[in-house]
């Protein structure tokens, strides 16, 4: 049984016990935090990321219910192209009926294709889509997918997310289709999260090694909800952040957290074969948001969590968009 907030004051990891013995921090600085919240109010919202199909949804689902773990958004990480329409379809309906965001990635990515340069030492053009055909590639995956009633597209390009965002507003993809930047080309200062957010994002993934004061700066300059991993893959780094969790979100509100999972190896583009391990890792990933709201709660700090259900992000700042 987790720890009743209404009992316990808000504080920081282990401070009573520092202070008795005279190693007690400095007070946190009110400028330090985050003025914003997601519209309809709330401070931080969920996300279960990495899971690539029905069956691993069920199991996120089912294990959400057993640990108690609320959940607001869902993400595919393989692309909307490794599901079928009958596949997206059930996680459409599976979702919706717990009124949960669905997001799926779109379309071809550089490490996926020929490109050389992304295999290179320097990595070249990463994950961004390479040529034409890629770019069209990742506009036919947001036109199946919203077709078929997917609410929320995982981009991993500017250009994809510009053309996606031209074309919410043209009219080509429903107009409340969310935008979400992918961890993989993540911002790290102010000046490039608030580009990201007037091409067109919804919700930006930052790097989970970004510093607190980071966060602040970026919280300067936008409301833009952010994602970050309080744990990451190890092919982001691995990085393990659960006991800043509350630090997290009173510098870096609205904030999605991300229940990753480090120790694991990669499972995109996910199939069968991979099967056992990525049910598995989603079990995985849901425990792991267990023990990050564990903490929270001990700390005082499990209040602010925004409705469940919602997904809009508010009224953002726009880069004008050609007629």
């Amino acid at each position: 049984m987790t720890t009743d907030a209404s009992d316990t004051a808000p504080r920081r990891p282990g401070e009573q016990a520092l202070s008795a013995l005279g190693l007690g921090a400095p007070a946190l600085d009110p400028a330090d935090a985050s003025p914003h919240t997601f519209p309809g109010g709330g401070k931080w919202r969920t996300e279960i990321p990495s899971c690539e199909g029905p069956e691993a949804l069920a199991i996120v689902l089912k294990e959400s219910s057993l640990l108690d773990v609320p959940i607001h958004r869902i993400s595919q990480g393989s692309g909307v192209w490794m599901l079928t329409d009958a596949e997206i379809t059930e996680m459409v309906e599976a979702t919706g009926e717990r009124d949960i965001e669905l997001c799926l990635f779109t379309g071809p990515r550089g490490t996926w294709d020929i490109g050389g340069s992304t295999r290179s030492d320097s990595g070249g053009a990463g994950l961004r889509a390479r040529g034409h055909d890629a770019v069209a590639g990742c506009v036919e995956d947001a036109v199946r997918a919203t077709e078929l009633g997917v609410k929320c597209l995982l981009v991993a390009d500017e250009g994809v997310l510009w053309t996606l965002h031209r074309a919410r507003t043209a009219g080509i993809i429903p107009a409340d289709t969310t935008l979400k930047v992918s961890a993989l080309i993540g911002p790290v200062n102010p000046a490039s999260y608030a580009v990201y957010e007037r091409l067109g994002a919804d919700s930006l993934n930052v790097p989970s090694d970004l510093t607190l004061d980071h966060l602040t700066e970026i919280r300067r300059v936008s409301a833009a909800p952010m994602d970050m991993y309080i744990e990451a893959p190890d092919d982001l780094g691995g990085y393990v952040r659960m006991y800043e969790v509350a630090e997290l979100i009173r510098r870096g509100a609205p904030l999605y957290l991300k229940f990753g999972l480090s120790k694991s190896p990669g499972i995109y583009p996910y199939g069968h074969h991979m099967r056992d391990l990525t049910l598995a890792t989603a079990r995985e990933r849901v425990r792991r948001g267990r023990l990050a709201l564990d903490l929270l709660a001990r700390h005082g700090a499990d209040g602010d969590m925004a409705p469940l259900g919602s997904r809009l992000p508010g009224t953002l700042n726009r880069f004008e968009t050609p007629a």
